[in-house]
């Protein structure tokens, strides 16, 4: 392989090591977002809100007995 090969395959494997490593970084502050409260439609306000419910259902189970 003559030197210029080798400079386009290099160049071409670091090309394909760069994409994935902003497809990856892309994807972590797109799941990251989700994780933060932002007024009702994150996966944390749900998670509130759900527990929220359910201590209210475990204050009225023992308030019964």
């Amino acid at each position: 392989m003559t030197p210029q090969d080798w400079a386009a395959f290099a160049l071409s494997i670091t090309s394909l090591i760069g994409a994935f490593a902003l497809m990856i970084r892309w994807m972590v502050k797109h799941y990251l977002v989700e994780l933060k409260p932002n007024g009702g439609s994150s996966v944390s306000d749900r998670l509130n809100r759900v527990e929220t419910r359910v201590d209210d259902i475990y204050k009225m189970l023992c308030e019964k007995n």
